[in-house]
């Protein structure tokens, strides 16, 4: 299932969505332009995890960071900003535009925690928006259950677009990294899918979604009487 867009409309510009893409997207053509995917100055600004087991400093802080908007492939990238440019401006809508991105960026870097935790030892540079995304696609789920995606259901013959229930698309999307996740811990280190970091950003983004849904149910305190 591949999803186009959502019932969801917006009061905001999302502003902050739009900028966060085109960074992505200006970092990949950078990047691709001078030739850095795969190269030492390209890894240099990946995250890697075996780098922070030798001790955290700040060049390890700055490439969790730097991580988040580095891309390997064309793939990578709009597969990542589609699923961006679908949910992330509903979660700007509900947080403001710098609530947004101090959720975004928290996602990112509790993302790359989780994927560290599952295997400190990895020498494979990591890079990829994907964390901090699924932190969005799990706010998403908390707080618009009841919205409808439109989504291509590739079918050969059959293929169609339909409206298919957001908790359905993004519910299946977290059972399959979770899957995958499972799977994946104690294999030979040789790279792939971040699958921890999906599954922690998205976590997170339930968290979240979860505490700003029980923070909107709470009555406004009326004013004190004053004689």
């Amino acid at each position: 299932m591949i999803p186009i867009r959502d019932e969801i409309k917006t009061h905001r510009t999302p502003i902050v969505n739009y900028i966060l893409i085109l960074i992505n997207v200006l970092v990949f053509l950078w990047m691709d332009f001078f030739g850095g995917h795969g190269t030492e100055s390209y890894l240099q600004f990946a995250l890697v995890p075996m780098e922070i087991s030798k001790g955290l400093d700040l060049g390890d802080v700055r490439n969790i960071f730097a991580s988040m908007f580095m891309h390997a492939s064309w793939l990578h990238l709009l597969s990542n900003m589609l699923y961006l440019w679908i949910f992330g401006d509903n979660i700007e809508d509900r947080l403001g535009h710098v609530g947004y991105l101090l959720f975004y960026l928290g996602g990112g870097v509790v993302a790359a925690g989780a994927h560290y935790l599952s295997n400190p030892a990895s020498v494979v540079p990591t890079v990829g928006a994907s964390g901090a995304i699924a932190a969005v696609l799990g706010a998403y789920l908390v707080l618009y259950p009841h919205s409808r995606v439109y989504t291509f259901i590739p079918l050969g013959f059959f293929a169609r677009l339909t409206l298919v229930p957001a908790v359905l698309v993004l519910g299946m999307w977290f059972v399959m990294q979770l899957f995958s996740g499972v799977a994946s811990l104690g294999a030979l280190d040789q790279g792939g899918t971040a699958y921890w970091a999906h599954i922690g950003g998205f976590i997170f983004g339930l968290l979240v979604g979860i505490l700003l849904k029980k923070n909107a149910r709470k009555p406004i305190p009326a004013p004190p009487y004053w004689n």
